[in-house]
């Protein structure tokens, strides 16, 4: 089935297009916007689409999705659990809380839950150096993390 926007995100893409020089200029924009559409993720037909509205080559549309990390290139959980591993967070337990979210989750970095609620990632940086050891969910930032602190995050996300 062919990849379409909601009459709002439609209406999104045409003020993104807007903003920008040429419509190559609002390609990472306007992948996020369908990526949030399709449920968190780029298809194949989301790339074909794209490229189609952009008047890009899909090859193009491609390159971009694999070179950025915050595209996924396949579904992912309902929430995102991003452990940074820069060396202040390394430094400061971030080992540790990762081999623990392994644990919790039962996925290793770049897995899903079997539940389907939480894809876990690891950053080389989330830039919060001076408050290590953090993780990023969704979108939302925890510093100065514990093993305690992350069980009681990790029990929202699975509760939820």
């Amino acid at each position: 089935m062919a990849f379409a926007l909601s009459a709002e995100r439609e209406r999104e893409l045409e003020e993104i297009v807007a903003r920008y020089p040429n419509k190559m200029a609002a390609c990472i924009p306007v992948l996020h916007l369908c990526q949030e559409q399709n449920q968190n993720w780029v298809s194949d037909e989301v790339i074909t689409f794209v490229a189609h509205r952009l008047d890009l080559s899909p090859a193009h549309v491609k390159g971009v999705v694999t070179f950025y990390t915050l595209f996924n290139q396949k579904p992912v959980g309902k929430h995102q659990v991003w452990v940074c591993q820069t060396l202040s967070c390394a430094l400061r337990g971030a080992g540790e809380i990762l081999s623990h979210c392994e644990k919790r989750l039962g996925c290793h970095v770049g897995e899903t839950s079997k539940d389907g609620k939480v894809t876990l990632r690891t950053a080389e940086c989330l830039a919060s150096c001076g408050t290590a050891p953090m993780m990023q969910i969704d979108k939302k930032y925890y510093e100065n993390l514990s093993v305690p602190e992350v069980d009681r995050l990790l029990d929202g996300l699975l509760k939820g």
